[in-house]
C-alpha cells in the first residue's frame, strides 16, 4: 500500500514503523508527485530522484532490521540555500555552482534521524524577496492558486507541503521567510530560536537573522521535523539548550496574556494593514478569548528597530554574492544590496550588532505584562505571479514593505515565532498570523499553535489536487 498526499509526517513515520508502508513505495509516490506537478507549481530546483530510491531502500532494510529512528524512511524536502552532498547550492541564483561535498548540519541531522531528501525547493535570488520567482528557475506557484505566488523565499518548500507533494519541509527566515510562504499557502511555519536549527558551513546567516525552520500541515508535525534538524555543529557561535518542541503538542498551554499587536513595526515607507487581513487575524483573537486567554490590543516597543536591520541583510547579501561563481548573472537588485552591505559592513553593521541587546532587553520588557504577541504575518494577501519581478530596488523594496512590514523584528531579536493559518480572503487566498514570544519560548508558541488547531481543524482543509501539465513553469 502507500498514503495518500494528505497523510503527514508523524502519521507516515508511524506508518513506516508499522511495516503498512514501504519507503521505497513512499519516495516513489513522492516524486510522481513531483514530476507530474513541475511544469505547473514548479516547486523543485533539484530532484534527488536515483539518490533518493537508493536511500529509501536503504531504509526499508534497516526497518525490516528491526532499527527505528524518528524520520526513518520519510521523504522531505530542504530548501536550495542548506547544502546537500553532491548538490548544487544556488541558493535561487544563475551560474555554474558546483556540487558541495558535504551535507550541512541541519541536513545532517535529519539524516541522522532516517529522512530521505528527495529534493531541493526553490527560492528566489539569495532569499530577499517574499516571492518565488526568478530567471534560474521560473515562477513557484501556489497550490491554492496558481495564478499567484506561494511567497518566499521558501516558497519552493510552502507549495510542496500544501500540495502535498512531501509531508514537510525545511526552509529558512531571514525576515519572514519560512512564516510569510507559511500564512500564504494555509500552513504551519516555525521560525525557532536563533542557532536551535544550525546554518553551518555559515556560524551566521545573514550576520545572524536568518534561522532554518519548519513548514508543514500540523503543528505536530512541524514540532517532529524542528525536532529532528535541531542542534549544533561544533564551531556553532549560538548554542540554544535543547529542548522538547514536540512535548509541548497537546499541553495545555495555561491561561495566557496575549498581546493583539496589529499596527506595523517601524517601516521607511506607509504600510497599510489589508482589511479583509485584519479582519481574519481579529478572529483568532476572539477564538483565543473564547478559549480562555485574556487578550489586549498592544504593541511591543519596537523603536527604530528597522536601522538595526538593513546593515544585517545586506551585509549578509554581500557575503554571499562573494560565493557566486558569475557575480554579473545576478539580478541588478541583488548586485545593487551588495554594494549597500559593502558600505554598511563596517561601523553602521558593528552598531546593529549591538543594538541587538538593547532590543532585547527593551522588548523582552513586554513579556512581563503578556506572554504572547499575536500579529498578522502579513499585510496583504499573496500578490499574483509577476507583481514584483521586474520592479527596480527601490520600488520592489516599497512593494515588500507594504505587503510584509511585520515578520523581520523577530529575526533582529533572533527569537521563535509560528505562523498559523488565520483563514482565507477574497477569491480563497490563504492568510496567517503570528504567534511571537521572547527567547526559547517554542514549547509554549507550539502548545498554543496546537490547542488553536485542535479547535479550528485548518489541516482539514486542503488545496485542490494541482493540475498535470507540460508547459514551461515561468
Amino acid at each position: 500500500m502507500t498514503l495518500d498526499r494528505s497523510a503527514g509526517l508523524a502519521e507516515t513515520a508511524r506508518a513506516l514503523a508499522g511495516g503498512e508502508v514501504t519507503s521505497r513505495a513512499l519516495v516513489e509516490a513522492a516524486l510522481a508527485r513531483i514530476e507530474a506537478t513541475q511544469d505547473t507549481l514548479n516547486a523543485f530546483r533539484i530532484v534527488r530522484g536515483r539518490a533518493a530510491l537508493a536511500e529509501a531502500e536503504a531504509a526499508d532494510r534497516e526497518l525490516a532490521a528491526g532499527v527505528r529512528r524518528p524520520l526513518l524512511g520519510v521523504p522531505v524536502a530542504v530548501k536550495d540555500d542548506m547544502d546537500v552532498a553532491g548538490e548544487p547550492t544556488a541558493f535561487g541564483c544563475r551560474g555554474g555552482f558546483p556540487p558541495v561535498a558535504e551535507d550541512g548540519e541541519a541536513v545532517r541531522r535529519l539524516r541522522a534521524a532516517g529522512a530521505v531528501v528527495v529534493g531541493k525547493t526553490n527560492t528566489c535570488e539569495l532569499g530577499q524577496w517574499p516571492f518565488t520567482e526568478g530567471p534560474a528557475f521560473g515562477a513557484t506557484r501556489n497550490p491554492w492558486n496558481p495564478d499567484h505566488t506561494p511567497g518566499g523565499s521558501s516558497g519552493g518548500s510552502a507549495a510542496a507541503v500544501a500540495a502535498g507533494l512531501v509531508p514537510a519541509a525545511l526552509g529558512s527566515d531571514g525576515a519572514g521567510s519560512v512564516r510569510i510562504p507559511a500564512s500564504w499557502t494555509h500552513l504551519i511555519g516555525v521560525k525557532p530560536q536563533r542557532g536551535r536549527i544550525s546554518t553551518w558551513p555559515r556560524g551566521e546567516s545573514f550576520q545572524g537573522i536568518t534561522v532554518n525552520g519548519t513548514l508543514a500541515r500540523t503543528v505536530a508535525d512541524a514540532a517532529l521535523l524542528l525536532d529532528a534538524a535541531a542542534g549544533n555543529h561544533e564551531f556553532d557561535p549560538h548554542r540554544p539548550p535543547a529542548l522538547d518542541v514536540s512535548g509541548a503538542v497537546g499541553r495545555d498551554p495555561g491561561r495566557l496574556r496575549v498581546a493583539l499587536a496589529l499596527k506595523p513595526p517601524f517601516t521607511a515607507v506607509p504600510a497599510r494593514l489589508h482589511p479583509e487581513v485584519r479582519a481574519r487575524v481579529v478572529e483568532l483573537a476572539e477564538r483565543l478569548a473564547a478559549l480562555g486567554h485574556w487578550v489586549e490590543e498592544a504593541d511591543p516597543p519596537y523603536g527604530q528597530i528597522g536601522l538595526t536591520f538593513v546593515p544585517r541583510a545586506t551585509a549578509g547579501i554581500a557575503e554571499w554574492v562573494r560565493d557566486a561563481p558569475d557575480p554579473a548573472l545576478l539580478d541588478p537588485r541583488t548586485r545593487e544590496a551588495a554594494r549597500l552591505g559593502r558600505l554598511l559592513g563596517g561601523a553602521p553593521l558593528r552598531a546593529a550588532r549591538r543594538a541587538e541587546a538593547e532590543l532585547q532587553r527593551r522588548i523582552g520588557g513586554f513579556f512581563t505584562s503578556f506572554d504572547v504577541v499575536l500579529a498578522p504575518t502579513t499585510a496583504a494577501p499573496p500578490p499574483r505571479i509577476g507583481a514584483m519581478l521586474g520592479l527596480g530596488g527601490l520600488a520592489t523594496d516599497r512593494a515588500i514593505i507594504a505587503a510584509c512590514p511585520y515578520a523581520w523584528p523577530w529575526n533582529v531579536l533572533g527569537w521563535p515565532g509560528v505562523n498559523v493559518p488565520a483563514g482565507f480572503v477574497g477569491g480563497g487566498l490563504p492568510v496567517g498570523a503570528q504567534l511571537l514570544g521572547p527567547a526559547h519560548s517554542e514549547p509554549l508558541l507550539v502548545s498554543l499553535a496546537a490547542q488553536l488547531e485542535a479547535d479550528l481543524r485548518w489541516h482539514e482543509l486542503r488545496p485542490p489536487e494541482p493540475v498535470a501539465s507540460r508547459s514551461p513553469a515561468a
